[in-house]
């Protein structure tokens, strides 16, 4: 394995996203609707047999597990944004080039020799690019004719509950975005498919936990202008939050105690290179 890269050459919005995910120490624990979309994407997968996979922000791993355990590839390579994931993607797939750093900015065909991969897979990564439209095109140079590219990401109704409380968020192309992206960067035989999840708490607070836990934050997910000042909870804040969550999403349950949703608004995408 190489040695990981240093995060020096990192923008001030990457530094922070690779900070909030190596201390998502119990990921896997609470990530429960990102192993689903793993579990998806696998069932979307054309061939179990491939030459070269390339997988994109693997993090800690659930996607490149699922890949190891069912399909076969002559080459593997696994990028990340966290030098902390470098040994347990390592200790997944042995034989695979890990190659640490910022998949928008790091030469991968020059790490990967060159190689056309037959399938690019990405499961919870894609979000986090300061240009998520960019990786198509990008995909589409690395793929060989006929080659697969294989992504989730989330649609603007995702967490749509923090967005209107909090105006923080990241931003989501609309589907059609996508669907022009991939057209003009020459796909064929596109699906978009879309998959809502309504995930229950006891109360919001326990939703911004469940956030903080999995890596997602609702401060720093977005460039800063230079007039923005950073968002930061103070107490009064949480405290309207919590009110405000409680007036505008709160349901009873089947016993008459009330609880809150947090909206999850997944899209899956797959094409497949000219």
């Amino acid at each position: 394995m190489k040695a990981p890269a240093t995060p020096d050459t990192f923008s001030t919005r990457k530094k922070a996203i690779a900070r909030h995910f190596a201390n998502a120490e119990d990921y896997d624990q609470h990530a429960y609707i990102q192993e689903q979309v793993c579990q998806h994407l696998l069932a979307h997968i054309a061939h179990t047999k491939q030459d070269s996979i390339l997988e994109i922000g693997a993090g800690t791993g659930q996607m490149t597990g699922l890949l190891a355990a069912n399909i076969q590839s002559q080459h593997w390579f696994i990028n990340e944004l966290c030098h902390e994931q470098a040994a347990t993607l390592q200790s997944i797939l042995p034989t695979a080039n890990i190659m640490i750093g910022d998949a928008e900015t790091m030469e991968l065909s020059k790490d990967s020799h060159q190689i056309k991969h037959s399938l690019i897979v990405s499961a919870n990564a894609v979000q986090w690019f300061d240009n998520p439209l960019s990786f198509v095109k990008q995909s589409a140079h690395r793929l060989q004719a006929d080659g697969q590219l294989l992504f989730n990401t989330f649609t603007p109704d995702n967490f749509l509950q923090i967005k209107r409380l909090t105006g923080q968020g990241l931003h989501y192309p609309a589907i059609s975005e996508w669907q022009s992206a991939l057209k003009d960067a020459g796909f064929e035989k596109i699906t978009l498919s879309t998959q809502r999840v309504d995930v229950p708490f006891a109360n919001p607070y326990a939703i911004l936990k469940h956030m903080q836990l999995t890596g997602v934050s609702t401060n720093q997910t977005q460039e800063q202008s230079s007039s923005s000042k950073p968002f930061t909870w103070t107490k009064s804040r949480l405290k309207q939050f919590e009110q405000d969550y409680w007036q505008h999403f709160s349901e009873l349950n089947k016993e008459g105690q009330p609880y809150v949703n947090l909206t999850y608004d997944v899209l899956i995408v797959s094409a497949f290179n000219a």
